[in-house]
């Protein structure tokens, strides 16, 4: 039956597939790197997904909202292996200057110079909980950085018997070897025995204030909490960068609710990102199928664990879960098989401008940086770049030159400069 429901899904989703690439595909006036396959028309396209789905039987909510045309660069970059060696390295932040600041999951932040050379980790860093998928996580600059030297990192702090996420600055000293006045300004609560679904990642929005992504922590007797008001879990969260809670948060004063709290029902978001028009999006790792693609808005719903495209590891339905719901946020895209997402930019650099406006996602268990088309807040086409390296990707930033920096999640990991390569 499985199998049958597999064929028929397939033959619905291909249609539907079809018409949405026929209605959104086209080019915009004067870009170039989005042509359809050689040998496809425009009005013909094939969706970049053709494997079998893990939840044949789940349809999408609207057109459009999974399997999107397959769309090609017309570029022609290099890519630079800047560094090797890194011990999973778990995000990397281009610096005013060039260089570029890597974290490394077992505790270590450093600074690789914009030549390659790695320098030794800087001192000051508090005790991590590296157990699974915990330990140092994203790293942000202030916003103010070329003035205060303040950084910012999101940690699994050790608590007791358990842990959570936290997030804590500090002044980097002039050498750059040191941090002084290191605070922690958020604790996650409450804190749980656990090494899965921390999140998390930082990004200042335009309004200043410090947006942070939290897991739920995976276990099925915690997850429920990702739909509490007074749990951090499976929530985005707003702060002021001194750690205090700004006044127009949506949750502030409501009886038994967290007001750090953004939004609500995530489930292990490791990719987030501001475009250019100041819209915060993140992308959140599924379950067995359904990675999502989300436009977050303030005191919004998500749904997790109620509302999801995936399924359990196990191949059992996720319990009580449908695909939509009223008074919950759909997705704007899905993906199913997932790609394990971690690590988002929205390109605004001129080293490449036929990827202007275009989001880029790391995908870890696909190996491959994914570039997403939106128009009009809908996917209108997704390309696989790097695949062809083999490696999982953990982050991806644009620097201050317009350069793709990446970096990739294994015991011996590496950092890329991606730049334009002469025709």
């Amino acid at each position: 039956m499985k199998e049958l429901n597999k064929l028929l899904y397939a033959a619905i989703l291909s249609a539907v597939t079809l018409t949405s690439c026929n209605q959104n595909a086209a080019t915009q006036e004067g870009n170039t790197q989005d042509q359809p396959p050689q040998g496809t028309a425009q009005t013909d396209c094939e969706p970049i997904e053709t494997r079998e789905p893990n939840v044949p039987e789940q349809e999408p909510t609207f057109e459009g909202q999974t399997r999107a045309c397959a769309i090609t660069s017309d570029v022609n970059f290099n890519v630079t292996v800047l560094a090797k060696g890194l011990d999973q390295p778990w995000a990397v932040e281009p610096m005013p200057n060039g260089d570029l600041l890597i974290t490394e999951k077992p505790g270590r932040i450093r600074i690789v110079s914009a030549a390659g050379e790695a320098g030794q980790p800087i001192s000051g860093v508090p005790k991590v909980d590296d157990r699974g998928q915990g330990g140092l996580l994203d790293v942000a600059l202030s916003p103010n950085f070329e003035s205060d030297n303040t950084i910012y990192w999101s940690y699994s702090e050790p608590r007791g018997k358990g842990n959570a996420t936290s997030v804590a600055k500090g002044v980097l000293s002039q050498d750059r070897r040191s941090l002084s006045q290191v605070k922690v300004i958020f604790q996650a609560k409450p804190g749980y025995n656990g090494t899965m679904h921390f999140g998390s990642r930082l990004a200042f929005g335009p309004d200043g204030m410090l947006y942070i992504t939290l897991g739920e922590r995976s276990d099925k007797e915690i997850r429920p909490q990702a739909q509490q008001m007074d749990s951090h879990m499976g929530k985005t969260i707003r702060i002021a960068p001194d750690g205090s809670v700004p006044d127009d948060n949506p949750f502030v004063g409501q009886a038994g609710a967290l007001p750090e709290i953004w939004t609500v029902g995530h489930r292990n978001v490791q990719s987030a990102a501001f475009d250019a028009d100041g819209k915060y999006w993140i992308v959140d790792h599924g379950p067995q199928g359904g990675d999502e693609l989300n436009l977050v808005e303030k005191g919004k719903n998500y749904g997790w664990p109620l509302v999801t495209f995936g399924e359990e590891y196990s191949g059992n339905p996720v319990p009580n879960a449908v695909t939509t719901r009223e008074g919950f946020v759909d997705p704007v895209y899905y993906w199913d098989p997932v790609i394990a997402p971690s690590g988002a930019q929205f390109y605004t650099g001129d080293a490449f401008p036929e990827w202007r406006g275009n989001l880029f996602v790391g995908a870890l268990k696909d190996q491959r940086l994914v570039r997403l088309r939106i128009e009009n807040g809908r996917v209108t086409g997704e390309e696989h770049l790097l695949a062809d390296r083999g490696k999982r990707i953990r982050d991806v930033r644009q620097g201050p030159d317009g350069a793709l920096y990446i970096v990739t999640d294994s015991s011996n990991g590496e950092l890329w400069k991606i730049t334009p390569a002469s025709r």
